[in-house]
């Protein structure tokens, strides 16, 4: 299969001086699950059943996750997975509450190899992207993700600010279990469309956080009619040593 990445050009936020250099967003194709990845199989012609792809699949992942667990680091040749340990240990002693597990994955020589082989094909300028370019912890200065909680973080990107009285409107941080916590008003202090800067609650735990932001907000005359959102990673306490392998790259709602 021909392997083409597709994306739209957008002024590059970070450097305010400079008006004329440009970043690329993704185009997203959307969001495949499991049983698209079966179909695709499927059309190669392999004159396997549906429940015997479905079996390889299932036991394949499940014997890679419980070796993870168990240790090991596990090249597939597309990827390499490893497991990590997060947070501060206090008596010698783990704590769920204050320490995680985190499994880092990082491309591996397949991947790498089909990368070198890939396309991408600009289509353009497209001003009204809603993306996060990147993020930066006031305390520490760093723009790699991490965030300090009861601190300052930055948002930076475009047609972040939050406008519209949807009840989705908002921005939330979501932890690895689900929970979501919805920052209140007032921990919104600049709000525009190239940056936000939103209060970290003091009270999150170290950990790995989604940030998401929905927002109806237009350059046009009228908010838009629905919502839409976009979202980043980021840690609070620090980064996890060697997680995450290569840098995200902001994608296009």
């Amino acid at each position: 299969m021909k392997k083409v990445l597709q994306a739209w050009l957008a002024d590059n936020t970070v450097t305010v001086d400079n008006k004329t250099d440009k970043i690329l967003i993704l185009k997203s194709r959307g969001t495949l699950n499991l049983d698209d990845v079966i179909d695709e199989m499927l059309k190669q012609d392999t004159g396997l059943r549906i429940e015997t792809l479905r079996h390889s699949i299932d036991l394949f992942l499940r014997i890679l996750m419980d070796l993870i667990l168990n240790g090991y680091s596990v090249n597939t040749g597309l990827f390499r997975a490893v497991a990590q340990l997060t947070g501060v240990v206090e008596g010698g002693v783990w704590n769920k509450e204050k320490n995680s597990i985190y499994v880092s994955l990082t491309q591996d020589k397949a991947l790498r190899e089909a990368i070198l082989e890939t396309a991408v094909e600009i289509l353009g300028e497209k001003p009204d992207i809603l993306y996060i370019l990147e993020t930066q912890d006031i305390k520490t200065g760093r723009r790699d993700g991490t965030a300090t909680a009861g601190r300052i973080l930055k948002v930076l990107g475009n047609m972040l600010k939050k406008a519209g009285d949807d009840p989705a409107v908002g921005i939330t941080l979501t932890n690895d279990k689900g929970v979501v916590t919805t920052l209140e008003d007032d921990m919104l202090d600049t709000n525009t469309s190239k940056l936000l800067s939103i209060l970290i609650p003091a009270d999150l735990p170290t950990g790995e956080y989604t940030l998401t932001v929905t927002t109806q907000f237009s350059t046009g005359r009228y908010l838009l009619k629905e919502p839409r959102s976009v979202s980043t990673t980021i840690w609070i306490g620090g980064k996890p040593s060697g997680g995450g392998g290569e840098e995200e790259r902001p994608g296009e709602l």
